[in-house]
């Protein structure tokens, strides 16, 4: 990865790769193919979730790739909460997955409503000291959820996935990740409602620039704001596509006409409601 380290070290010790794949809304039977592309092509983080439904096919690819358990870094995420909830969620996942460990385990969205964030995530935390995940996570968490799991239990999270893109970059967020040595991980780094961000004129000046597409110059745009980013998709050549973000870098007056991009507006769902 040209200028950029390829990998970022969390505070528990675990080394996660900076560019992943995503599984997200890809079958079970779909996630197979396509999570062995990926390998093939040199991805070496995974990302999947108990609610993706593709556990088993993502647990098929990593067997039939050959490759270590401990050259792949294998990320899952939990819907339920409550402690004795999760931690049957974590079991059901090392099952589906065919593995004994996961390399870093999420809770997928904080559900205030619900009210049993802080106890899950003391699941998770019991859990890595365990030895069945090696980093612990969550996803769509804000600030005031990553303060209170923080303060109550003593144990700040790893990483935070959540939506981030140049119409959404959450700079506030990220500032408090940096602050709490939190890593950020951007799920829907190419925005979420079609094509728009891709014929934003920053994007193309930077794409026709580097001779890159517009969907590699928003890839590369996560990248350079210290981000791990998790691109999804199904189509063998857009996955190729997609990993060749890694050899060019964008100068700081493009990446500034793209941060000028940001609405402060979610494509996706809300955490104060979603899963409510």
């Amino acid at each position: 990865m040209s200028e950029l380290s390829t990998s970022i070290t969390l505070t528990g010790g675990a080394v996660i790769p900076r560019f992943g794949f995503g599984t997200f809304k890809i079958e079970d039977g779909d996630s197979q193919a396509a999570v062995e592309t990926a390998l093939e092509t040199g991805y070496r983080l995974l990302d999947t979730a108990t609610g993706y439904g593709n556990e088993e096919g993502v647990g098929r690819a990593l067997a039939a790739s050959g490759l270590d358990r401990g050259d792949v870094f294998l990320t899952s995420k939990v819907w339920d909460h409550g402690y004795d909830d999760v931690r049957k969620g974590l079991e059901d996942s090392l099952a589906r997955l065919g593995t004994d460990y996961l390399d870093l385990y999420l809770l997928h969205w904080p559900r205030p409503a619900v009210g049993k964030y802080v106890e899950s995530w003391q699941a998770l935390v019991d859990a890595r000291a365990e030895g069945l995940i090696r980093a612990a996570g969550v996803s769509n968490f804000t600030i005031e959820h990553l303060d209170r799991i923080e303060t109550e239990t003593g144990a700040a999270a790893e990483l935070n996935q959540v939506e981030l893109h140049p119409y959404f970059s959450q700079p506030e967020l990220r500032a408090y990740h940096a602050e709490h040595l939190i890593a950020t991980e951007s799920w829907g780094p190419l925005a979420l409602r079609g094509g728009g961000l891709f014929d934003e004129p920053a994007v193309k000046a930077a794409a026709e620039a580097h001779d890159r597409t517009p969907a590699q110059v928003a890839l590369r745009w996560n990248l350079q704001r210290g981000n791990v980013v998790i691109p999804k998709s199904v189509t063998p050549d857009r996955i190729r596509e997609n990993w060749a973000t890694l050899d060019f870098s964008l100068t700081d007056a493009e990446l500034d006409a793209i941060d000028a991009l940001d609405t402060g507006v979610r494509q996706g769902g809300d955490p104060a409601v979603v899963g409510n």
